[in-house]
C-alpha cells in the first residue's frame, strides 16, 4: 500500500494535478473576491470563512478526474483490480494520494490567503481545523465521483455535477465552524456534524466506491 501511495503521488504531480494548480486556484479566487465585493475590511471578514471554505472546496474539483483516469488509460486499473489488495484499500490510497497532493496544501494555504481577507485573528484556529476535518471527506467523496465517471470521456464536467450536491453539507458545517470561530461562538456543534461527515464517509464510501470499479471495468 505505501508502494502504491508513493507511486499515486508521483503521478499526482507530474500529471499537472498537484498542490500548485489547487493552490493557484485558491490564490486567485482570494483575490479576485475583494474586487468584486468592494475593500471594506468588515465586509471581507464577515464573509472570509464562506469565501475560503468555497475555494477550498471547488479548488479540491481541479484535480478530481485524474484520480483514476491515468491508471485507466494506461491498463494499470485493470492490474489494481487483480492484484492481492482488495479494492476498497486501493481506493482508499487513492483518496489519500488526493488528500495529500490536494486538500493538505490547501489546509495550509487557508490561514496565509485569509489574511487578505482580513479574517480576524480568533477565526485562524477554527479555520484551519474545519478544513483538516473537512476537506478528507471532499477528497473521498471525490474519489467515488471520479469511479462513477471513469472511462467516459470528458467526464470532468459530469463528475463536478455528481460531486457538488454531495459537498454541500461539508461546505456547510465547515464554513459555519470557521465563522462561528471567528465570532467568538461556541463550535462543538458544527466540529462535531462535521467530524461526523468524515468519518462517515471514509467508512462507507470506499466500498460503494470499490463497487462501482468493479462494474466499470467488467
Amino acid at each position: 500500500m505505501i508502494a502504491l501511495l508513493l507511486r499515486d503521488l508521483r503521478l499526482a504531480i507530474r500529471a499537472g494535478g498537484g498542490f500548485g494548480l489547487g493552490l493557484a486556484f485558491f490564490l486567485i479566487v482570494v483575490v479576485l473576491v475583494p474586487f468584486g465585493v468592494g475593500p471594506q475590511n468588515a465586509l471581507l471578514a464577515s464573509i472570509a470563512p464562506g469565501v475560503l471554505w468555497l475555494g477550498a472546496l471547488l479548488a479540491c474539483l481541479l484535480s478530481l478526474d485524474r484520480i483514476f483516469a491515468l491508471d485507466w488509460e494506461d491498463g494499470s486499473l485493470d492490474l489494481l483490480a487483480t492484484a492481492p489488495l482488495p479494492m476498497e484499500a486501493i481506493v482508499t490510497v487513492k483518496a489519500l494520494a488526493h488528500w495529500l497532493t490536494t486538500g493538505l496544501p490547501l489546509v495550509l494555504a487557508a490561514p496565509v490567503f485569509g489574511v487578505l481577507l482580513s479574517l480576524p485573528a480568533p477565526g485562524f484556529l477554527p479555520l484551519t481545523l474545519s478544513l483538516l476535518l473537512g476537506t478528507p471527506a471532499l477528497s473521498v467523496i471525490g474519489t467515488f465521483g471520479a469511479a462513477l465517471t471513469v472511462g467516459l470521456k470528458r467526464g470532468g464536467l459530469l463528475l463536478s455535477l455528481l460531486v457538488l450536491p454531495l459537498y454541500v453539507p461539508t461546505l456547510i458545517f465547515g464554513a459555519e465552524m470557521a465563522r462561528r470561530g471567528t465570532q467568538g461562538l461556541d463550535t462543538g456543534t458544527p466540529l462535531l456534524l462535521l467530524a461526523g461527515i468524515t468519518c462517515g464517509t471514509i467508512a462507507l464510501l470506499p466500498f460503494a466506491s470499490a463497487a462501482v470499479l468493479k462494474v466499470n471495468l467488467r
